[in-house]
């Protein structure tokens, strides 16, 4: 339990000196110092400064998810079925908020997101295309649904009276046809 909560004290220190200095004017022993930690604590937890921001273990969760959705289903819909199966409540709205708003707002972070997408895309691909979907259509279907469900992020982070839920949840119904 004290991983996690070194974790979480190094990236909500993280968040707190990028929000009042900005990210580009904290530097990693600041961050580690705020937190009561070595600069290579830091490192063992996060690999780069901006992994604080977008840190995303999920990806081999969804899927995961994605490959046990049913085969009788359109690559899309098997899509949004296993990420709402992988959906992970999060316990502080506000910090995963900060985090996104942070990253929508810095040019070099917003690009990482991107980096991101394509690497969760190509997670969620394999798994379409273990379960004999085409590979074209898989990396379709993938690339459309992670474009809606980050359309759906940023619009939440930058709205401050938005559910998160709601958000990501009308978002992948109209990525799939249901509105």
């Amino acid at each position: 339990m004290a991983q996690r909560d070194t974790h979480d004290r190094l990236q909500r220190e993280a968040l707190r000196l990028f929000t009042e200095r900005g990210f580009d004017d904290v530097t990693v022993d600041e961050i580690a110092a705020a937190a009561g930690v070595s600069h290579m604590t830091f490192f063992r937890h996060f690999p780069t400064k901006e992994s604080v921001v977008l840190d995303d273990p999920f990806d081999p969760i969804v899927g995961e998810a994605v490959a046990r959705q049913p085969a009788d289903h359109t690559p899309v819909q098997r899509i949004v079925g296993g990420i709402a199966e992988a959906a992970v409540d999060l316990d502080d709205a506000e910090t995963f908020r900060a985090r996104v708003r942070l990253a929508a707002h810095h040019p070099r972070l917003r690009a990482r997101i991107w980096e991101n997408n394509n690497r969760t895309q190509e997670v969620i691909s394999e798994a379409l295309v273990s379960t004999g979907v085409d590979a074209f259509q898989a990396e379709v279907a993938a690339g459309s649904v992670l474009g809606a469900l980050t359309a759906a992020l940023m619009y939440w982070a930058r709205n401050e009276g938005e559910d998160l839920q709601a958000c990501v949840g009308l978002a992948l119904q109209q990525i799939a046809g249901r509105t």
